[in-house]
């Protein structure tokens, strides 16, 4: 009988298991192997992997420090901002951390209490509530297991089962598919490159970076010819001198873009909800980490006091999320809407000459 079911092991999940992993007996499930350094057919994480100010604000917050061994070269100190859709160009002043994000993923396992149970390579199925609380479901390396647990905790992404178990009447973020391909890249780029062109995706593409390797990405729509409008990003940057030759390997994903604040989820009953399974992630950049972080650590704040009323005491502290969620819903028209973008790039304001 666990105390908490964690199911994913990205930064939301690990980071919670890591904090509470002392106090709690706590399960850990995740489809990959993180902790087996050359396993075989590992799905990866489609990520830019890069770590924005405000995700490095919560590790230092954590009072974490990154091994030298995670970051890849070049480290980035600017973003190139490419309007194609108005033929502007600008760059302004930002600090990225240029990480290996499944090396990232791997070491916050690494930090995991011996106490706490990890079963990877398991697929988490089903639920069903039982007096002590819920028994999960889920299937490693062929055999279907089960186990006991008083709560459950969702840290499955986007594509969250837990949260869809929950109920059918969530009221989720719009939810848009991410297509990233790497290429071989023989030449340096000291910048991150965001990319904006509606007739591509009313969010946006970009362009990063890592070793020798240039990855190009893009959110898209899914129901819109994401392919062909991938496709169409591709040949637009050619046009602008970019290279896109060797291809190495293709990602996807899905991702979510909150409209409102109420599309972030909190959980109910027993089962909590963090990162972007609850819904915490960035609707102007789509940058997650960081609110994968803190929603993992106001969890564990709320569980120190102990299980019960966890989730009323866990949903009070997110207001903070909620309210960041509001001020980044206010900032996108500046970025996202044509006029607006032009009328700010054209003013030079912050950016470097």
């Amino acid at each position: 009988m666990y105390d908490i079911v964690i199911v994913g092991s990205g930064p939301a999940g690990a980071n919670l298991a890591r904090l509470i992993g002392n106090k709690y007996k706590v399960l850990l499930i995740d489809r990959r192997d993180l902790a087996d350094e050359n396993p075989k057919n590992q799905a990866i994480k489609c990520c830019g992997g890069l770590l924005a100010p405000d995700a490095q604000k919560m590790i230092a917050r954590l009072g974490l420090g990154i091994p030298k061994d995670i970051l890849v070269d070049p480290q980035l100190f600017a973003v190139r901002t490419i309007d194609l859709a108005n033929n502007l160009e600008k760059l302004y002043q930002r600090f990225y951390f240029n990480i290996d994000r499944e090396k990232f993923d791997r070491w916050l396992v690494s930090l995991l209490p011996s106490g706490v149970d990890r079963k990877f390579n398991a697929a988490f199925k089903s639920f069903s509530e039982i007096p002590e609380g819920y028994e999960i479901r889920y299937v490693s390396n062929g055999q279907e297991l089960s186990a006991k647990t008083r709560l459950i905790v969702g840290a499955d992404g986007a594509s969250s089962r837990v949260r869809n178990l929950i109920s059918k009447h969530i009221i989720a973020p719009e939810k848009y598919i991410a297509i990233q391909e790497w290429f071989e890249c023989p030449y340096k780029i000291p910048y991150y490159t965001a990319i904006f062109d509606e007739e591509i995706s009313d969010f946006y593409s970009w362009i990063i970076p890592k070793e020798n390797f240039l990855l190009l990405g893009s959110a898209l729509r899914p129901k819109e010819n994401a392919r062909k409008k991938y496709d169409l990003l591709k040949e637009k940057l050619t046009q602008q001198g970019f290279h896109f030759d060797n291809k190495v390997k293709t990602e996807g994903a899905f991702i979510f873009r909150p409209a409102k604040v109420s599309q972030f989820n909190a959980g109910r009953n027993g089962i909590a909800l963090i990162g972007e399974a609850a819904g915490a992630i960035s609707p102007s950049s789509a940058e997650g980490i960081s609110y994968a972080l803190k929603s993992s650590f106001y969890l564990a704040q709320s569980l120190e006091e102990g299980i019960d009323g966890f989730l009323a005491k866990y949903k009070k502290r997110s207001a903070d999320i909620k309210l960041n969620l509001l001020l980044k819903n206010l900032k996108s028209p500046a970025m996202y809407n044509p006029f607006l973008r032009q009328l700010a790039m054209k003013s030079g304001l912050q950016s470097i000459t």
